[in-house]
């Protein structure tokens, strides 16, 4: 009796300790990493979205882009993090598209999702020069000097694999074309730039990301892989509405090492919830191009064993892997 009297006491002395441990949480800065490099997309949307659970947590968040290895290295540092809610980040597409092409054994079962923040469509955008010189002023044109030249056109995108890569292999499936993908391991932005400054004809990456080379007149953005039109470009057309029925594009959303402590979980989800509302956040989206596709723990959960599925398929169709 009196032994399952002290296993029962000590039961319950962890139990205290353990809500004791977390009671003040958080009681100091968060680090959150970000697998994708300064500027681009993921960065700008994380680092937005931080500022808005500072207000929500009481407390610093300081953004880490841990890049290479096709955002391999910063996707694994998250999983590997200490798990007591002070180290977290931001996974996105690429994700589910490591096991298959033998990157990385992690898939989202390696997580504590959190939730999901971003949604963004590709963006079909060249050199502004290039087209001017070879007379491409629209999606059909573009389209036309690719078959006139096959293989002559190049476009960027992030990393070997990653959506924009995929994204690119799409068009050319659709539009019967034959462009060369070259792809930039460090993330979006530096794709932009070398499209900016000639180095390539242009990019499959989100129009978000190529934004502002487009408003300084260096990249034109010819057609967006959406249902919808961009709010802040809404003189481009959509593919669909060019006559070529493609979409696609990118997820990010926030996740936590395996063995987080339920009570962080919780007060992280809550900090979420409030944050994806906030009105600079929602103006900071807004004026960037970015839309806001919030989802629950539960909801990005189910959104991510899904993706698991279709993001294989989407790769065996541009033939990066094999069925």
């Amino acid at each position: 009796m009196k032994k399952l009297l002290a296993i029962l006491l000590a039961v319950v002395m962890v139990v205290c300790l353990s809500a004791t441990a977390f009671a003040d949480y958080p009681d100091k800065g968060i680090n959150v990493i970000c697998p994708w490099g300064a500027g681009g997309g993921t960065d700008n949307c994380l680092r937005a979205f931080c500022a808005a659970l500072e207000k929500q947590l009481g407390v610093t968040l300081t953004v880490d882009n841990l890049t290479g290895a096709g955002g391999v290295i910063g996707h694994e540092a998250i999983a590997d993090a200490e798990p007591d809610g002070y180290t977290f980040g931001m996974i996105t597409w690429e994700l589910p598209s490591y096991l298959p092409q033998d990157m990385s054994e992690y898939t989202y079962e390696s997580y504590i999702p959190l939730c999901r923040v971003n949604t963004d469509a590709s963006a079909i955008t060249v050199n502004t020069k290039w087209a001017a010189d070879n007379g491409v002023t629209d999606l059909a044109s573009f389209i036309a000097y690719c078959k006139d030249h096959p293989g002559e056109v190049t476009m960027g995108g992030s990393s070997s694999g990653s959506v924009w890569h995929v994204g690119g292999g799409y068009l050319m499936n659709a539009a019967g074309i034959d462009i060369k993908m070259i792809t930039y391991s460090d993330g979006a932005a530096s794709a932009a730039k070398a499209a900016a400054q000639g180095e390539i004809t242009g990019v499959t990456i989100s129009a978000a990301e190529a934004r502002s080379f487009v408003e300084a007149g260096d990249l034109t953005m010819l057609g967006i892989m959406s249902a919808e039109r961009n709010s802040v470009f809404p003189d481009v057309p959509t593919c669909q509405e060019e006559g070529y029925d493609l979409i696609w594009g990118t997820w990010r959303g926030l996740a936590l090492p395996l063995g987080t402590d339920e009570e962080v979980v919780k007060v992280l989800s809550d900090a979420c919830a409030a944050a994806i509302e906030d009105p600079d956040f929602v103006e900071f989206m807004k004026n960037a191009g970015q839309t806001i596709s919030y989802l629950n723990a539960e909801e990005y959960t189910e959104f991510l064993a899904q993706e698991t599925e279709n993001v294989p398929a989407a790769m065996v169709a541009v033939g990066l892997i094999e069925e």
